[in-house]
């Protein structure tokens, strides 16, 4: 059963009684299908078997959610994209009234996730603590961080060059993801389930209309103009990563691509047609296969 047209034209996110973790949608058809059409570049392979190159996606074109990953656990640092464990622990400090809500702190939400401003971010990081940043995270309700499943979304630095390191017990990473972990970040906002309905509508405001124009947004908005996406991405030195939430018409998914290569934010652009590719074939899969 399809979303219904209402559903597909209104403002993220959908009223859903009953959401079930985003591990309990894996499909293994789709996971194939995705790693054999990846696996046809040499160099994506390669990538691959080497756990340089993690993938997540999470179809949500139907009511039947599929999610699929290649090296989805394996935690990368992953730059600017854990910008958005920020912003849930911001919005998270003003929904329990530890924060003032102010139209100053709004601002810098908005240049921390669209422009992915390093200034605003560190004020950000500085509001509310990389303690309390790691406490949202770890949150048994809603966790994009789980040490027993490889880790997942970590911010324990500065984007700045001074200030001390808070980096993650697993591999000591300071700015790190999981694909899995990105992918259900997303997942719960689109339901309304990170911290309530409210603060999952607002977060996915300001991640609407990026202001950077690369990886899957080049593409995305060539192929796909008339989709709204909720993004973030973030790159440095050979680690490149971007993470987006696609909802238009015809086309409804989250896609996350961590990658370590000097090409890597090319190799973003690229993926986002042959994942489209796999998403249309595998339509009528049955996950149970």
């Amino acid at each position: 059963m399809i979303f219904s047209m209402v559903e597909a034209q209104n403002v993220l996110p959908i009223h859903k009684a009953e959401v079930t973790e985003l591990s309990t949608n894996k499909c293994k058809a789709l996971e194939r299908n995705l790693k054999a059409e990846l696996s046809k570049n040499k160099k994506w392979k390669s990538l691959m078997a080497n756990k340089k190159m993690a993938i997540g996606l999470v179809d949500l074109s139907t009511h039947d959610i599929k999610f699929a990953g290649i090296n989805e656990n394996n935690m990368m640092y992953a730059a600017s994209l854990p910008k958005i464990a920020v912003l849930y622990a911001v919005m998270d400090a003003i929904d329990k009234g530890d924060v003032k809500d102010t139209p100053e702190l709004r601002k810098d939400l908005k240049l921390m996730i669209s422009k992915s401003n390093n200034a605003a971010s560190t004020r950000m990081i500085d509001l509310v603590g990389y303690k309390r940043i790691e406490k949202v995270l770890r949150n048994a309700n809603s966790s994009l961080y789980n040490a027993g499943t490889g880790g997942g979304l970590w911010v324990g630095k500065r984007y700045a060059a001074a200030g001390a390191r808070y980096p993650d017990p697993i591999k000591g990473l300071s700015h790190a993801a999981t694909a899995y972990q990105a992918s259900n970040f997303y997942y719960q906002l689109v339901f309304g389930k990170l911290i309530n309905f409210k603060r999952s509508a607002e977060m996915l405001e300001i991640l609407k209309d990026p202001l950077l124009g690369h990886k899957f947004v080049y593409t995305l908005r060539d192929i796909a103009p008339n989709a709204k996406l909720y993004r973030k991405s973030g790159s440095w030195k050979n680690y490149h990563s971007d993470s987006v939430l696609v909802w238009g018409p015809s086309r409804r998914y989250i896609l996350i691509a961590l990658i370590e290569d000097s090409k890597g934010e090319q190799i973003i652009r690229n993926l986002v047609k042959p994942v489209e590719k796999v998403l249309k074939m595998s339509k009528s899969l049955k996950c149970s296969q």
